[in-house]
């Protein structure tokens, strides 16, 4: 049962570092926004297609409501945390279960 235990912290740790360095993806990608960089510069190019599968969908449901300020990152973002707060420590205080720590 250890192998299983050791399998979920494993996969409950990476699954952290990914969740933490999409947050930063979404941050950069919020702050060039602010910005009139060309939409044909790689960087960009790789920022937009890495977050816009997951802003697009909240943009069309929250709309522009709050005139010209795009809140969807932030939602991102909460729902980011939320995710690492509950589901991963979830994971993680499992594995310790089944490995039968406290």
């Amino acid at each position: 049962m250890f192998i299983f235990a050791n399998l979920l912290l494993a996969v409950a740790t990476v699954l952290s570092y990914v969740l933490e360095i999409y947050i930063w993806v979404v941050i950069i990608a919020a702050i060039l926004s602010w910005f009139n960089i060309s939409p044909y510069n790689p960087i960009v190019r790789f920022l937009r297609a890495v977050t816009d599968p997951v802003l697009n969908p909240i943009r069309k449901v929250i709309g522009r409501s709050l005139g010209p300020f795009d809140i969807s990152p932030i939602i991102v973002i909460l729902a980011i945390i939320f995710i690492q707060k509950f589901l991963i420590r979830s994971l993680i205080e499992l594995a310790y279960k089944l490995k039968g720590g406290a």
